[in-house]
């Protein structure tokens, strides 16, 4: 991994959007957002006034947008802050080992979607929408017909892919599900020949405990804004 390509981390969103998921974006030179269906994630190149103007004009309407940012920024007065905080940016330097666990990991398809959407609506993980799963792989583990667990791929700036969607059913908790999924889609990660990075809130303190038995190190803090310009709903 070389410090350019490191950088890129830096402003995850944005390398993601002008690169390998060019395809998945709205917006132009100085602001771009995965598409509605997808999600809400946008990206800047500089956190500049006429970026977040390109930005306001992008975000479809009723709806906003999730900025991770190197460091807050003053948005314009008019804007509506729905959430400001800190988040820590972790990378997995090397391929972590197997979990095993009693249930099968099994890989999920477009015939999943409307299920895995259910579970992150009732787990919170983070934007997932009814196509959120096109932008990568996702595996899950099933008690009986129920899916229990999931976990999947997200950003993706060249040479890394996030791991993402790391959720599990309120009922199936206390089982090591979500690390072995962590582990299974940053071993599929390293076997398509990137390297593994996530997200999390600083106060999740649990979820970044398992990544850290994973195999995952913090990289760096970052602020994620949660913004809606006027006009957007």
């Amino acid at each position: 991994m070389t410090e350019a390509s490191d950088s890129l981390l830096d402003n995850p969103i944005w390398s993601s959007l002008v690169s390998r998921h060019a395809s998945f974006a709205t917006g132009g030179s100085l602001a771009r957002q995965y598409r509605r269906e997808i999600g809400p994630l946008a990206g800047l190149r500089e956190p500049s006034s006429e970026a977040l103007m390109e930005l306001a004009k992008i975000i479809p309407a009723g709806d906003v947008a999730v900025l991770f940012l190197e460091e807050q920024i003053r948005f314009p007065e008019d804007w509506q802050i729905v959430l400001e905080a800190t988040m820590v940016q972790m990378i997995c330097p090397s391929p972590p080992p197997e979990v095993i666990t009693r249930e099968e990991i099994v890989a999920l398809g477009r015939a999943d979607y409307p299920e895995m959407v259910a579970l992150a609506k009732l787990t919170e993980p983070g934007p997932f929408r009814e196509e959120t799963a096109t932008l990568g792989r996702f595996v899950g583990i099933r008690v009986g017909q129920r899916l229990a667990a999931m976990a999947g791929q997200r950003l993706s700036p060249t040479g890394f892919v996030e791991v993402s969607a790391v959720c599990t059913h309120p009922e199936f908790r206390g089982r090591g599900f979500a690390r072995a999924l962590v582990a299974k889609v940053a071993r599929n990660i390293f076997a398509a020949g990137d390297i593994a990075f996530l997200s999390a809130l600083k106060s999740n303190t649990g979820a970044i405990r398992v990544y850290e038995q994973v195999g995952f190190r913090l990289r760096r803090e970052m602020e994620v804004a949660v913004v809606r310009p006027p006009g957007a709903g």
